[in-house]
């Protein structure tokens, strides 16, 4: 009897504290992980451009997805309905989140169509479409770190993220633990290609939630910047 006791809380025991211990392993992980790096600093601000929104639409003290849809953007309908589908459904409730879009004055009544064929009546509140002189929208583009330019309808099928200081987040080392190990070169993610499905379902969500999850922290003060990947900004220029 004393065995069949001795056994019982044994097993008790074991349920108990085998999820505390879990728990305990995961707790540094959650405390100490990586923030989402500056890939580049000081993005031009949109405050030249206009909305049909009343309020004021800029980058400062949001997190924007911003994008560049150019000249005939039901051409980019792809890009806007992955972007839409993939990101914005998913982050619409968070806190200051938005999504930017620089077009070219003159495309108001084209933005009206795509908004139609993307949105399907849904909530777009915080999808911003902003409207400006081609030279604004190239300079802020400039403004950017990214693998490719603007084509010469002032559209990329790239995406970028800017955080609520105006600085471009995104992996200054974005290889594969395979290339690691084989000591690959280190390249930089500073965009996401909203063709490419997996890049925006994985890398993107991935790196949006890493970026929620250290303005939640700033708040709470329990934020470490000391906790950044050093030199955030070192060997990376326009």
């Amino acid at each position: 009897m004393n065995y069949k006791k001795a056994g019982r809380y044994l097993i008790l025991g074991i349920l108990f504290f085998l999820p505390v211990t879990f728990l305990l392993f995961l707790y540094p992980a959650t405390h100490n992980y990586t923030p989402l790096d500056i890939v580049n600093q000081s993005v031009l601000e949109i405050n030249q451009f206009n909305s049909n929104s009343e309020e004021n639409i800029v980058f400062e003290d949001h997190i924007t997805i911003l994008g560049f849809l150019g000249l005939n953007p039901i051409d980019n309908s792809i890009v806007a309905s992955n972007l839409k589908e993939l990101m914005y459904d998913k982050f619409k409730g968070f806190k200051k989140f938005q999504v930017v879009i620089l077009m070219p004055k003159g495309t108001e009544s084209a933005v009206e169509k795509l908004k139609a064929e993307i949105s399907s009546y849904e909530d777009l509140r915080f999808w911003h479409f902003v409207f400006g002189e081609p030279n604004a929208i190239q300079n802020v583009f400039t403004s950017l770190k990214s693998k490719t330019g603007l084509t010469s309808d002032l559209s990329t099928n790239d995406v970028f993220i800017i955080d609520k200081d105006l600085n471009q987040r995104g992996r200054l080392d974005d290889r594969t633990d395979n290339e690691i190990s084989k000591k690959a070169p280190t390249y930089i993610l500073s965009s996401y290609n909203c063709i490419e499905v997996a890049e925006i379902k994985n890398k993107m969500s991935d790196d949006l939630r890493i970026l929620f999850t250290e303005y939640r922290q700033i708040r709470k003060g329990e934020f470490d910047s000391s906790t950044r990947r050093a030199n955030d900004l070192n060997g990376t220029s326009n």
